[in-house]
């Protein structure tokens, strides 16, 4: 038996301007059924952000991605969706949105380690 399971992934885009298409990749989502686990890692690039648009709402963008780890930790910071099991918190999150902080098209893969492989991927398609 395999110590891998299947785990599921998303970016988060910031995109300030919509009708321009640009965006900066600023973290990453990631649920795994099989461990219950859902947690979400962030890295904002102000200056690449500063650079698609001056006039961005940065402590706005701030509170947008606290929010979102807020949730997939749970507990208070999770609001109302605090009662909710892992993987609907994920469901929720990835859900297309047009607000300035969007979630990328989900991918799939197999780790041993969830929370390190949310790392890894923060390395990987983020910083």
């Amino acid at each position: 038996m395999s110590d891998r399971h299947v785990f599921e992934y998303a970016l988060l885009r910031v995109v300030p301007r919509v009708e321009r298409g640009e965006c900066v990749n600023a973290g990453v989502l990631v649920y795994c059924r099989a461990r219950s686990y859902v947690g979400a890692r962030t890295h904002l690039d102000e200056n690449r952000l500063l650079a698609l648009d001056p006039r961005v709402d940065l402590p706005g963008v701030r509170a947008a991605l606290r929010a979102v780890e807020g949730v997939c930790a749970g507990g208070d910071a999770a609001g109302q969706a605090a009662g909710d099991d892992p993987g609907r918190r994920f469901r929720w999150l990835i859900a297309p949105r047009s607000t300035i902080v969007q979630p990328g098209p989900v991918h799939t893969g197999l780790t041993a380690d969830p929370a390190a492989e949310t790392e890894r991927l923060l390395d990987l398609l983020v910083r």
